[in-house]
């Protein structure tokens, strides 16, 4: 089976290797800068250096190819409309003319629920991104879903916060310890593990999952009760709060993982590894 991965960074060489060495699939990576080149040889049979806004070279990419996933991530925050929008656009019209594929799975982010005051939500619930970026995020969703029809099944996972070998919770929050950071802290913070993301793809993939599915592990930790855990954990100084001073998190939610559970998956990691 032939499948492609467009944007192969921290999930998608994870998935790669997953497709590759575990499951036997003829799998082409692509990456936008030619030095990671040799490293993606390494985990796919072909490599293909392109643009998410080149509409020949995405047109070549997918010919051939039955499952596409779209994994791209921004290096900046002023990159994200042509890393995901410009992607999205571009990738739905060469679909239209490519027969062979008939599978594509996105991984975007629950931050499109933006502020809910942590209240619990689902697939269903109304998003509200806080941010330009969040509003990007949720435009590029509904670009890629007015591109299923009867022979194209397109699949929107919605990830928590991405942690797991390489970029575990210490690594990420490392400047953290003994600070004072600004709110309460009682933001809610929904993550998931690289393990269960690769997991989820290949289930969606697998499964021929259509639609939006969360995926997101259990915990629903406050930003307090993450940290704490987190720094007693490694017996290091916590974090003090400022409640004069507001939180500058911008989404706050409750995010459920039923769907994708009533679906038949069954996280390998559902409470957070510290």
């Amino acid at each position: 089976m032939n499948v492609a991965i467009i944007g192969c960074g921290y999930v998608g060489q994870a998935v790669a290797h997953h497709w590759r060495q575990d499951l036997g699939l003829t799998v082409t990576a692509t990456t936008t800068t030619p030095e990671k080149v040799p490293t993606l040889e390494k985990i796919a049979q072909r490599v293909v250096v392109v643009k998410g806004n080149d509409l020949e070279g995405l047109k070549s990419l997918v010919q051939n190819q039955e499952t596409i996933l779209l994994s791209v991530g921004a290096a900046s925050a002023n990159l994200y409309q042509e890393a995901y929008l410009e992607t999205a656009k571009t990738l739905v019209s060469v679909l239209k003319d490519t027969p062979t594929v008939n599978q594509l799975i996105y991984t975007g982010s629950y931050s499109v629920y933006g502020d809910q005051g942590g209240d619990w939500v689902n697939e269903a619930s109304h998003i509200q991104p806080s941010t330009p970026n969040g509003q990007i995020l949720a435009e590029t969703e509904q670009i890629l879903l007015s591109a299923a029809h009867e022979n194209l099944q397109v699949c929107i996972l919605r990830l928590g916060g991405i942690y797991g070998t390489n970029r575990e919770l210490l690594k990420i929050f490392g400047r953290y310890p003994g600070t004072t950071r600004p709110g309460k802290g009682d933001s809610i913070t929904n993550w998931v593990h690289l393990d269960d993301i690769v997991g989820a793809i290949e289930f969606a993939r697998s499964h021929h999952l259509q639609g939006i599915y969360n995926v997101v592990d259990d915990a629903k930790l406050s930003s307090r009760e993450l940290l704490d855990r987190l720094f007693e954990t490694h017996n290091l100084p916590k974090v003090s709060w400022d409640a004069s001073v507001s939180s500058v998190r911008p989404y706050n939610a409750r995010v459920s993982n039923q769907k994708i559970k009533a679906a038949g998956y069954q996280f390998i990691h559902p409470e957070i590894r510290f």
